[in-house]
């Protein structure tokens, strides 16, 4: 049984969770596992959190929207 994780910003909006959760579980079907094994665990963290470049995510991306 697959257990993914995927990390993200906070902001992500739940369709987009929604979207991710699909996805990821459809790439799975494809390759013949079955989607009621196959688990997504979504993180979701504040951007001052993540450093990118040497600086926190929420300063590099202040504008950024998420979907």
């Amino acid at each position: 049984m697959p257990i993914v994780h995927v990390y993200v910003w906070n902001d992500f909006s739940n369709d987009a969770k929604k979207k991710i959760i699909e996805g990821i579980t459809n790439v799975f079907k494809n390759m013949g596992i079955p989607a009621d094994a196959v688990e997504i665990v979504i993180h979701d963290d504040p951007k001052e959190n993540w450093g990118i470049g040497g600086e926190q995510a929420s300063a590099k991306f202040k504008e950024r929207n998420v979907p």
